[in-house]
């Protein structure tokens, strides 16, 4: 079953050379299964370096991207398709319409609040599509740990909890994902965000 992908990551390559090799792996796994990259849109840090394996690899590629961004987040304009949007909440809604699954490279407070709102939206049952975090290098580790307080402490129910997929190796998580794309039942309902 080839996957459209959706990776969040960060437009700045932080301060590991696992960071963008993590991304270029996840770029070419996604090539390598027939799949599809679903991204920001961007050409610089871990959102070029995934796009670019993948589009080397032989994978399709949409980008989303608001106006506003193109600049700061320097569109990339080699992709299969670069979405040209107006507001940052029509571009999660593309993107999320667009994909099969959703998974967090390292990345700063956009790439935390989109892929906390895409668990958000299938804990709400907007969407049955898996959640995952690819914790590259100990990446996650603290928020993994507030994560498991947050359920400890009763906000965060234990099927949630659980929902969240975690690995630290991206073929294996790319396996889960595609493992759990294939259990997933439950129609898109967007329509009410």
């Amino acid at each position: 079953m080839a996957l459209s992908v959706c990776v969040y990551c960060g437009s700045r390559a932080g301060d590991s050379p696992l960071f963008l090799q993590a991304a270029r792996e996840v770029g070419v796994l996604i090539g390598q299964a027939g799949g599809r990259l679903v991204y920001g849109g961007g050409k610089v840090g871990l959102m070029g370096a995934v796009a670019d394996a993948a589009l080397a690899a032989g994978a399709e590629v949409l980008g989303v991207i608001p106006q506003a961004l193109m600049a700061r987040e320097v569109g990339h304009r080699g992709l299969t398709e670069l979405q040209v949007v107006d507001t940052m909440h029509q571009r999660k809604l593309a993107m999320a319409e667009a994909s099969d699954v959703f998974v967090a490279l390292p990345g700063g407070i956009g790439t935390l609040e989109e892929i906390y709102e895409m668990w958000s939206w299938q804990q709400l049952g907007y969407h049955d599509k898996p959640v995952a975090l690819l914790n590259v290098d100990g990446y996650y580790d603290a928020l993994l740990e507030f994560t498991r307080i947050s359920h400890q402490r009763g906000f965060v129910s234990q099927p949630q909890f659980e929902a969240l997929i975690v690995d630290t190796d991206a073929p294996r998580l790319m396996q889960r994902l595609a493992g759990a794309a294939a259990r997933a039942t439950a129609p898109d309902d967007y329509s009410k965000l």
